[in-house]
Parts: structure tokens; sequence; C-alpha cells
């Protein structure tokens, strides 16, 4: 038995196929991912995986997002252990080398319609998105997490038997991050428009993923401008990131406890040459009011119907802060993370985190907090900026693309 490994690559929501040359021993002018056999301890396959990466796209920049499960491939009187990964890339340059005759970047359910190596859909299966991991994705924000729904759905779509199959996908899709309010309203808007079939479903859902990171894009470039010279921030929103890189401020930003995604966010801006200061989340305030700050900018995991703001704990006392000094608190986020109700879906952290010793100590670590509508300038989006009548316009937008599931399409 052999072990190899087959890397896919992403980037947005495409992943590169090559078609392989006359210059590999097998499966010559079938498409595959970045592939090769592992020479060493396949315990150490990823180490594999990289160095086939830089031999067959000339890449040394790929991030690991996933290593999957060995997939066993059994091809008449070969076997496989196939080794899955996927790495996340920046852009679309390949430099291919001798055994990649030709390559492309395609949404993956493409290759059900391409003459392939054995199991490259199984292969792939292993390291894709799954409602699991959209719900237990405790490391990035709102926004990535519901391209990834978005692909969940896809390719779901793309092997579903009935209509009624894909449904199910998106109701357990919808509902896995209910303090998220991307992740259902853009399955939502996917399901609420348009024919009910499996392929349809899965061309929408093609579109909406990639429509979304424009949105979050669009949004973020906005933001750039309201930056000024200097803003505060906490946490780690992706679109406040991108916001920040192309303004270059001087950012002060919170540690934001307990998973401390500040840090990472400061070393982050650090490393690209942006002014940086990294103080505890109780500073903050005081902080705040020692310097003399342009804006506060945050992100959100949801918009509610009245203009309040869900994000990580800390936002409301950040805005509070604000307020007292005199200084305009945005929150950017793509429209779809507004919802269509009013209601609160906290998330409860670890109480070890805060507290494990032996005395009856009752614990409160919630992960989110609603800032109330009151202590926010104004919400940037893809589609402008928006005050509290331009969140319920949207609201009732997303409450009408909520109804393709009945009573329960809200949630």
């Amino acid at each position: 038995m052999s072990h190899v490994v087959t890397c896919f690559l992403r980037h947005r929501t495409a992943i590169l196929l090559g078609r392989r040359s006359d210059a590999v021993g097998t499966y010559t002018g079938r498409w595959a991912g970045v592939s090769g056999y592992v020479e060493g301890d396949p315990a150490d396959a990823e180490r594999d995986a990289r160095r086939e990466i830089r031999e067959e796209t000339g890449r040394t920049d790929a991030t690991l997002v996933r290593a999957g499960e060995p997939v066993e491939v059994v091809d008449g009187e070969r076997t496989w252990t196939v080794h899955p990964f996927l790495f996340e890339v920046s852009d679309r340059e390949v430099a291919s080398n001798e055994e990649i005759a030709t390559h492309e970047w395609v949404s993956p359910p493409a290759m059900l319609d391409r003459p392939t190596v054995p199991s490259l859909w199984d292969a792939y299966r292993a390291v894709a998105p799954t409602v699991e991991t959209v719900a237990n994705d405790g490391t990035h924000g709102s926004a990535w997490i519901s391209v990834r729904a978005l692909e969940v759905l896809r390719d779901r779509a793309a092997v579903a038997a009935t209509a009624d199959a894909v449904a199910a996908v998106a109701r357990d899709l919808r509902d896995a991050r209910p303090s998220m309010a991307a992740v259902a309203t853009r399955v939502n808007r996917v399901m609420a428009t348009g024919e009910r079939t499996p392929a349809a479903i899965r061309d929408r859902a093609s579109e909406a993923a990639e429509a979304a990171l424009d949105a979050d894009e669009a949004a973020a470039a906005r933001a750039a401008d309201r930056c000024g010279d200097a803003v505060v921030t906490l946490s780690r929103s992706g679109t406040v990131l991108a916001a920040l890189r192309e303004a270059e401020p001087a950012v002060l930003i919170g540690e934001s406890r307990p998973a401390c995604e500040g840090t990472d966010v400061a070393a982050t801006l650090a490393d690209d040459g942006i002014d940086v200061t990294l103080t505890t989340d109780a500073a903050l305030a005081s902080e705040l009011a020692a310097r003399d700050v342009d804006c506060v900018l945050v992100g959100a995991d949801a918009v509610l119907a009245d203009g309040s703001v869900v994000n990580k704990v800390g936002t409301r006392s950040l805005a509070l802060a604000a307020d007292a000094e005199d200084v305009p608190v945005y929150v950017v986020a793509a429209a779809a993370k507004v919802r269509p109700d009013e209601a609160f879906h906290g998330e409860t952290g670890d109480a070890a985190d805060i507290y494990d010793g032996a005395s009856p100590v009752t614990v409160a670590n919630p992960v989110f907090e609603r800032t109330p509508a009151a202590l926010v300038t104004g919400v940037i989006t893809e589609r402008g900026i928006l005050d509290a009548n331009g969140v319920r316009d949207v609201a009732a937008e997303h409450r009408e693309n909520a109804e393709w599931d009945g009573e329960t399409g809200g949630r």
C-alpha cells in the first residue's frame, strides 16, 4: 500500500486543480490536486504536502487550514492511502513544474464533471467545510464562517438527490451559529431566491459565497475612509483588519480575553509596519481617554433590527468610554450581519477560563454582548453607512428571505 498526499489550495472559494502530464507515472491526463508520494513517516505527511506544493506550484506561503483523515482508495490492483490537506493562499499565482500539463482554479463541484484521479472528491470532502466546522469554529470571525457555510451548502447541493435533502442542510447551517447573523441571512437568501432544485441552489450558493467576499471587502474599504490617523479596536474582525491595513492609522487594541485574539491582530498589524499599541481590556477605556483618537472601529457578529450591535464582550464598555470622550463609534459589517429581529443569542465561554478553584464561585463568562444603538455612530456596510432606519430596512429584507422555511426560517 502506497501513501500519498493530496493538497487542495484554496483562494477565496475556488480550489486549484492540475491536469497530470506525461511526466508522471500514473493517471496521465487526469485532474488532481497537488499530489505526490509520502517519502517519510505518514504521521508527518504535512512535510511531504508542503514539499509537493513548493515543487508543483512554486508557492511557499500556503497556510494550512485542515488536515483530513486518510482516505483509502482501491483502484483495481492498486491501493492508496491518501492524506488530504486544505491550504489557503492569498492569490492565484502558480509556477507549475513539468508534472502539471495545465491548471485551473475552479469551484470544487467542478471536479465531479471532470476525469480525475480516483476518489478525488472523497479526498476533498475530508478537508472541506462541514456543518460541524461551521458550528465549532472558535478562531475565525462571522464573515469568514458565513462564507464557509455557503460552501457547505454548495457542496452538499452538488451531490444531493432532492431539494429536501439540501433544505435539511440549509436548516442545520442556519441554526449552527445563532449569534452570527451572517450565517443565517446568507443561507436564507440562497434558499429564498429562484428555483429550489439542487443544481440551482448549488449555483446560487457558489455565487453568494463570492458576493459575500466582495461585500466584506467593500465594507472594509468604506471603513478605511473613516479611520483617520488613530483608531481604537478590540477582538478579531477580518473586515476591521482589512480596513486597518488599508488605512494604516495608529492602532490601540485590547487583548480581548480569554482567547486574546487582539494579541494576534496586534502582531499582524505590527508585521505590516503599522504603529500598534496592545493593552489589557481593563485599561482600554483609560488608554482611549489619554490619546487623541479619531474613532473606535469594531466588527459585529450581528446587528439587531433595532440598531444595537452584538459583538465580542468588551465592545459595550469601549463604546461607553468613547461616548464619554466624544469619540465616534463605527461598526463595520456587511449588510448580511443585520438580523431580521431583535433576538440576542449569546454564547458562554468555559468557566475555567476565569476560575478553576475549589470554592463555590459563580462564574459569568459571556463571549458576546449587546451594545445599544444609541452608542453607535453608524454601521458601515457595502451599501453605505446605515443609521437605525437603514438597519430596519435591511432587517425587513432579511425577514422576507427567512420565510423560505415557514415559521422557523427566522431563527
